[in-house]
């Protein structure tokens, strides 16, 4: 699946909280948290769409909207994207980076412990 813009991550959390949705549905969410006109939200979904990332049903004349991917599938992709983009691929790099630019509570620390000795397993 190709990125997706920030812009369509938003379509997407609307679709993945609720699906099936009608664009006119897409479209009433979005206006509610954006100020993006509503061909700018047709364009997002068609681009979704195009991408892979919906999936779209005639149902009469109206077209309902499906998640293709799952968020989780998503956030995955975008984190190898992220960590190729930032890090030359490199786990390492983006971990030491994050832990030593980034204040972490004892509460923090133990959690990734925790999931670091769970990988040693």
């Amino acid at each position: 699946m190709k990125n997706i813009s920030d812009s369509e991550w938003k379509v997407m959390k609307i679709v993945w909280n609720k699906s099936p949705m009608l664009a006119s549905q897409i479209v009433e969410a979005l206006i509610q948290e954006t100020d993006w006109n509503p061909k700018t939200i047709h364009t997002l979904i068609r681009r979704l769409v195009a991408k892979g990332a919906l999936r779209a049903e005639k149902n009469g004349t109206y077209y309902s909207y499906y998640a293709a991917v799952s968020e989780n599938e998503c956030v995955q992709e975008e984190t190898k994207s992220f960590l190729q983009k930032c890090f030359n691929g490199s786990l390492n790099l983006m971990m030491a980076n994050f832990i030593k630019d980034d204040k972490l509570s004892e509460e923090e620390i133990d959690e990734l412990q925790k999931l670091l000795d769970s990988k040693k397993k």
